[in-house]
């Protein structure tokens, strides 16, 4: 009995990783077409200021999608993203303009604010039990007024041209350190989930948080750990935004969230837990940046863009239902 059971476990497991790599693989392939077609659409496309453009403005979405791969992993969600990170910028700012902070104390200050909601996020779904879905949307609207309470509603100028760097600057040949930075928080996002007990008590946590509760994990103390990785990132995607304009703007942020879950969800996380890859969370970002890029190339209503985004969303979200009953099937 205990061989049978094994053998349907890792056979299950086995499969699971098979989907999660025939998900990546299909967002790859979408992302290559993508690039091809605006390759030839828009000779704008391959130039090196908009490939510029498109490395940092991914920086930002990709940075604060990782952290939410890793709540959506734990079967939770996390709407807030997009207000605390404009509520983490216009603070770090704050730091730099009004206290007079060293710009990397500024930046470590603003992502701790963005770990602070992630905390009062992840105590809000572990301990008082609500909801992930209610938790995050009220913390959506907290962060929001609380950033226009700060600011009084106005951007906060008067940085130095050195904040600059974490969202403009470039290294030797050109690279965009916003690039640079992303594939650094991937790399560490990537061995957090693969390598180390965080990730693997998150992904049994989604798959079945009373069996994991059961095996003796956690669960309440790791819940609120992913919240705050959460919160922490959504802080400095908020940072590295503040930089991209050398200022704290409050209505920074305002629908990322909608991008950030399609990232994730693109890239194959699971919106019902236990699936997630920080691989393919980058390549659904890199696509919904072309995507919008590529629309502003070709002249496409912002709008429109939107809708873009909202089916591809739709599309994703029927793999993923889809996959799992094929799953469910195959393993009766």
């Amino acid at each position: 009995m205990t061989d049978t059971t094994e053998r349907r476990s890792l056979g299950t497991a086995l499969r699971d990783r098979f989907s999660d790599a025939v998900s990546q693989l299909a967002a790859a392939g979408a992302l290559f077409a993508v690039f091809i077609f605006l390759s030839f659409a828009s000779p704008a496309f391959l130039t090196a200021d908009n490939l510029f453009n498109i490395g940092s403005q991914t920086a930002v979405v990709a940075v604060i999608a990782i952290g939410v791969t890793l709540v959506i992993i734990t079967a939770g969600i996390d709407l807030s993203v997009g207000s605390v990170a404009a509520f983490s910028g216009v603070m770090g700012v704050m730091m730099i303009v009004d206290f007079g902070l060293p710009v990397p104390l500024a930046i470590i200050g603003g992502t701790a604010v963005g770990a602070t909601c992630g905390l009062v996020n992840g105590f809000l779904v572990s301990t008082a039990g609500l909801n992930p879905f209610i938790a995050t949307l009220g913390m959506l609207s907290v962060a929001r007024g609380l950033v226009y309470i700060f600011s009084d509603a106005q951007a906060v100028f008067g940085t130095p041209d050195s904040f600059r760097l974490l969202g403009q600057g470039v290294i030797a040949g050109g690279i965009p350190i916003p690039l640079v930075v992303l594939l650094t928080v991937g790399a560490i996002g990537f061995v957090v989930l693969s390598r180390t007990k965080l990730g693997r008590y998150s992904y049994a946590i989604g798959s079945n948080p009373e069996a994991a509760r059961l095996s003796g994990i956690p669960v309440r103390r790791y819940l609120t750990i992913v919240y705050v990785i959460s919160g922490a990132l959504a802080g400095f995607g908020g940072m590295i935004a503040a930089s991209r304009v050398n200022s704290g703007q409050p209505n920074f942020g305002v629908g990322l969230e909608l991008d950030v879950i399609a990232a994730a969800v693109i890239g194959g996380a699971s919106l019902f837990g236990g699936q997630g890859t920080v691989v393919g969370t980058l390549i659904g970002a890199f696509l919904i940046a072309l995507i919008r890029n590529g629309s502003v190339l070709l002249g496409v209503d912002i709008f429109y863009q939107q809708v873009i985004i909202g089916v591809v969303i739709w599309i994703a979200v029927f793999w993923d239902q889809y996959r799992r009953r094929r799953l469910a099937a195959s393993s009766e």
